[in-house]
This record gives structure tokens, C-alpha cells and sequence, in this order.
């Protein structure tokens, strides 16, 4: 007859390696040896104000021109410009940056028309797009009611924001977003997914969330594999404004 022997050991032994890490004399340890001295971040000086952009900023727009920018179609840009701001042209089509970003650190401030009574997704809507597909909305949204992940600050159809943090239509808007661009395998499979963290007006809205897809208005969001692409806003038909535009390549 055969007697199995079964030994408990594995709880006593993680007890006294705890009990053995709980007792180590930090006093002869160097500090040193978790100080790194390589890889200095380089120096970037910060703008003077909240808004303004830093001394490694990109400014995509500052109230002269459209230099850093053209149309969907790559012609010419036909929206209003007048004291500082971009104006949407409706019907003009969407416009987008001549250049292309993967991860990036963005600035832009925005408006909506005060003289725009509609309600809902009429109420001056616009959108920013990251790498050409990835939208955060732009909409009046002070005392505005629509679905949730259609009103401002919202990841358009995939996450409402976490507050409204909204200012009355008419008053300048700042949005502050932290992207990261998706990674894809060889075989076109999704690797990681993009991420969006959004400020709204100081307030973060969007923590760090993991997108479905591009934006769709139908349907749910998908993948297609892709590399840089530029920075689109969206010609929704609404008079929606847009000023100083910078952004940092993370």
C-alpha cells in the first residue's frame, strides 16, 4: 500500500521571507543605488499663464493664419479669421493639420455662437479629431441636455465625461487632452489600444480611458490599422470658434 505524504511548507516559507524582508537594516543600504543620473530630461519652460504654451509647443494656431493648416481636400482654408479666433465657414468642410501626430499633448480653446438658440446636438456643434478618427466633441452643453456621450468633452459615442464642466455658450472653452496612439501587431491586430485623458476648463473629464475604436455615429467603434495622421476640426455647420492651438509630441 502506497502512503502519500503531502508537506505544507509554501505559507511558512512566504511568512519568513516577509518576516526576513520586515528586518532589513536600511541603514548600511546606499541610496545611491536607485538614483539614476542618466537620460537628463531636457528643459522645457512653461508658458506664463494657464493656456499659454510651452517653450517646446508646436503652435498650430495663434490668431494670424492658417500656415499650419489646410483644408480636408488639401486646398486652401475657407473658414472665418477675425480677432484671434478660427470661425467655422459652414459648408466649407473640415479642416486639418498639414502635419501628422502620433501621441500627443493638445491645447485648444473653442466657443460656441451665443446667438444660437437650438437645443441638443444643434446647440454649436463641432468636433476634434486626433489622428483623423478619434473625436472629442465640442457642443454647447451649459443647460443643454442630449445623450451623454454626445455632449461636450465626451469620447463622441463611447464615454461620457465624468462631470460637466461646461461654461455658458459664448464664453471661451479650454480643453487640455493627453493622447496616445494605438499600437498594431504585423498582422494588423490591435497591440494596445489608444488612450484619451481630457481637461475641460481645469476639470479632468476623461481619466485615461482606453478607446473601442474610431468614432462612428452608426454602429459600434473598430480598429483599422494606421500610422500618423493629422488633427482635424470639424465643420459641423455651426459658427463654432477656435483659438490658440498648440500642441507636444509625447
Amino acid at each position: 500500500m502506497r502512503v502519500k505524504i503531502i508537506i505544507f511548507f509554501v505559507p511558512t516559507l512566504l511568512l519568513l521571507v516577509t518576516a526576513g524582508a520586515q528586518k532589513i537594516d536600511r541603514s548600511e543600504v546606499n541610496p545611491a543605488m536607485t538614483e539614476f543620473w542618466d537620460n537628463e530630461p531636457e528643459v522645457v519652460t512653461p508658458g506664463k499663464t494657464y493656456g499659454a504654451p510651452p517653450s517646446d509647443a508646436l503652435i498650430l494656431f495663434d490668431g494670424t493664419g492658417f500656415s499650419e493648416w489646410h483644408s480636408k481636400d488639401g486646398g486652401e482654408v475657407e473658414w472665418a479669421l477675425d480677432e484671434g479666433a478660427m470661425t467655422v465657414k459652414p459648408g466649407k468642410g473640415y479642416i486639418s493639420t498639414k502635419k501628422k501626430f502620433g501621441s500627443i499633448q493638445l491645447h485648444i480653446e473653442w466657443r460656441t455662437p451665443v446667438d444660437n438658440d437650438k437645443e441638443g446636438q444643434a446647440g454649436g456643434n463641432s468636433g476634434i479629431f486626433l489622428m483623423e478618427r478619434y473625436e472629442v466633441q465640442v457642443l454647447n452643453s451649459y443647460k443643454n441636455r442630449t445623450y451623454s456621450n454626445g455632449q461636450a468633452a465626451s469620447v463622441y459615442k463611447q464615454y461620457p465625461p465624468m462631470v460637466n464642466a461646461s461654461r455658458p455658450k459664448g464664453e471661451w472653452q479650454m480643453y487640455d487632452i493627453i493622447f496616445t496612439a494605438p499600437t498594431f501587431k504585423k498582422n494588423g491586430a490591435v497591440e494596445t489600444k489608444a488612450k484619451l485623458t481630457v481637461i475641460h476648463n481645469g476639470v479632468v473629464v476623461q481619466n485615461a480611458v482606453e478607446l473601442d475604436g474610431s468614432t462612428v455615429y452608426k454602429g459600434t467603434p473598430y480598429y483599422i490599422p494606421h500610422g500618423e495622421a493629422s488633427i482635424v476640426l470639424q465643420d459641423h455647420g455651426d459658427l463654432v470658434s477656435f483659438r490658440n492651438i498648440w500642441v507636444r509630441t509625447l
